[in-house]
């Protein structure tokens, strides 16, 4: 069965990077017919922030993610919270010192600082503590000298094959003696990593291409266990421009930034899925259970990919409109009454006015803010090439109008459409020859979220008769 693992640092909020890993785990589990499991992995405790761990769990839940092991539902190995399993970590790392793959490291912070400012072996730790006496280790234990235990990398090259670069190698020589229990008795990320997926039965590895190094050294420690090796998929980084990568730490959007600026979870999602990733067929919008059915490992590619912020505006778009009108309006509603503060606007209307237009809602109050007050505007707006209409012959068009407006008592939008239309024709004129200056002289704005008629019934007859005059006069002054 293919069992696929999530495992982030409780370090703050998710950034998109990690959201978009924890999907493709998701996915090929799932299209697999296999489990998603998920893994806290906190033991670097300087860097642990408290509540991150119930932003993990919000966020994958409000991004359709359901695991299926894990912290909060247990399992064989559960519940899967590094920390609490110091003694198993420990276990395997003494296992690896008595097979000769690892050793103790008892030299000092100071030590190795002063290696690095002499430069004497680069980045690498010059391996000092390999050569000491099994009499010299076994004193400095029990004189709780404190120490690391590392991880004896062997001669030669170790060769590896990832599913989206395909064969890799690298040459041992290159490698450190990585740390795999840290002083303080906890593993290293790297070590608890391998541990863990081991543990879990975990099969594919789906994780950031800067973990392509450090694959040989995993699979070393699988090879020193005789434990099988996973399948492993990296992923290209998910950038802001061609040079910099999206990370929380250079303060770039987190999945609860976006939806906080309105945009629907089920949107991020389906966004971010396509960063990086390319379906056979030529679509763009898929619900979760269509990501799942279509996920090929075959559509990952090798290139970085650029977060547009305004694709993903076009493509929570597209969520919107497709979105039943109850449902929007529920979203909607506490936008709409913070924008619209006259009594009487029916609220509902302004919805279904603007539910297509729209990115997020946050763009609602921009559309709208003509309706409590009319902004002052340029009688320039009145001139429209399209609609043969400009400040000298809209005079006209206005005064040919408000009277007629003044006397129908027919206030809705089929008897005004029908009664504006009328007029133009019988007075030998275009139908946006009445409409234009109507819709300027109501809103004060070049676009609006809906045409003359609509407006007129939002604002009422009284209120758009009285804009109505203030247009003219506008014009005429």
């Amino acid at each position: 069965m293919v069992r696929t693992r999530f495992a982030p640092s409780p370090t703050g909020y998710m950034h998109i990077g990690n959201l978009r890993t924890a999907l493709y785990e998701y996915f090929i589990a799932k299209h697999n017919g296999g489990k998603f499991i998920l893994r806290i992995e906190d033991t670097d405790q300087e860097r642990y922030v408290d509540g991150a761990v119930d932003i993990i769990y919000k966020t994958l839940e409000m991004a359709g993610i359901k695991h299926d092991e894990g912290p909060d539902v247990g399992g064989d190995y559960g519940p899967y919270i590094q920390s609490e399993r110091k003694n198993d970590y420990m276990k395997y790392a003494l296992e690896l010192v008595e097979k000769g793959e690892a050793y103790y490291c008892f030299c000092t912070k100071e030590r190795l600082e002063s290696l690095r400012a002499e430069g004497e072996t680069g980045v690498k730790y010059d391996r000092h503590c390999l050569s000491l006496s099994k009499e010299e280790i076994e004193e400095n234990l029990k004189n709780n000298v404190p120490f690391v235990i590392r991880q004896k990398i062997r001669e030669g090259v170790t060769s590896f094959h990832d599913e989206v670069y395909g064969d890799v190698t690298v040459n041992n020589e290159d490698m450190e003696d990585q740390i795999l229990i840290k002083s303080d008795g906890l593993p290293t990320y790297n070590f608890a990593n391998v541990i863990d997926d081991h543990l879990m039965n975990i099969t594919h590895v789906i994780r950031g291409n800067e973990y392509l190094s450090s694959t040989p050294k995993y699979n070393l420690l699988y090879e020193a266990f005789g434990w099988e090796i996973p399948t492993y998929i990296h992923v290209a980084p998910v950038m802001k421009d061609q040079h910099t990568k999206l990370s929380k730490r250079n303060g770039d959007a987190s999945f609860q930034d976006l939806v906080a600026k309105g945009y629907l979870p089920k949107a991020i999602v389906n966004y971010i899925t396509l960063l990086g990733w390319a379906p056979s067929e030529n679509r763009e919008i898929f619900t979760i259970d269509e990501l799942i059915e279509a996920f090929d490992v075959k559509g990952i590619s090798k290139s970085p990919a650029i977060f547009d912020p305004e694709k993903l505006k076009w493509m929570n778009g597209e969520y919107i409109k497709a979105m039943d009108f109850e449902e929007f309006y529920k979203m909607a509603e506490p936008v709409l009454k913070e924008a619209v503060k006259t009594e009487g606007i029916d609220l509902k209307m302004v919805g279904e006015m603007v539910k297509s237009r729209i990115s997020t809602i946050y763009d609602i109050p921009s559309l709208i803010d003509f309706i409590d007050g009319l902004p002052e505007y340029d009688k320039s707006l009145y001139t429209h090439k399209k609609m043969k209409t400009n400040e000298e012959n809209s005079i006209g068009f206005l005064k040919l109008i408000i009277p007629i407006l003044e006397n129908t008592e027919k206030w809705d939008n089929d008897s005004l459409y029908a009664l504006m239309v009328s007029t133009a024709k019988e007075n030998g004129l275009k139908n946006g020859q009445i409409l234009w200056p109507i819709r300027t002289a109501l809103s004060g704005k070049p676009t609006t979220p809906c045409g003359a008629t609509e407006l007129c019934v939002l604002l009422g007859k009284n209120e758009s008769l009285k804009r109505l005059n203030e247009g003219l006069r506008l014009l005429e002054g």
